[in-house]
């Protein structure tokens, strides 16, 4: 997503011009460089919004996603918390997302209407076993 894509999406009204650079980095009087990512998603929840960032190595060779939740604490003014996730540690990640999300539907809010919800059945491995059950062997 280029400076021109933010900005029509709101990225600079939402007082958000510094993301993606790394601790340390500037934004250059408010405009940014964004060479090191390569796929953006923005997903607006009221006075969250959530990034899902697809970036670079430093070595231009390997990918990461970044995953951030901005936070309206006051008038302009945001929180951040970024979490960084490896290839190593997607399928991980995505299997216990999926797992939760399962048991949030079944069992604490059956009755309420997901819209917007992917359909999403019990994950199995290639033997067969569910989730949980590999859980109780690794841990």
């Amino acid at each position: 997503m280029n400076e021109a894509d933010r900005e029509e999406s709101g990225f600079e009204a939402a007082g958000l011009e510094g993301y993606g650079f790394e601790s340390g980095e500037t934004t250059g009087g408010g405009r940014g460089r964004y060479r090191d990512e390569v796929y953006s998603r923005r997903v607006p929840a009221g006075k969250r919004t959530y990034f899902f960032d697809v970036k670079t190595t430093r070595s231009g060779e390997d990918f990461f996603i970044t995953i951030t939740e901005s936070k309206r604490v006051n008038e302009g003014q945001y929180e951040k918390h970024k979490i960084f996730l490896y290839k190593e540690d997607f399928g991980k990640f995505v299997a216990a997302m999926h797992e939760v999300v399962l048991f949030v539907q079944s069992e604490c809010l059956p009755g309420y209407d997901f819209r917007g919800m992917p359909e999403i059945s019990t994950p199995e491995s290639a033997d067969g076993q569910d989730s949980s059950s590999r859980d109780d062997e690794e841990g």
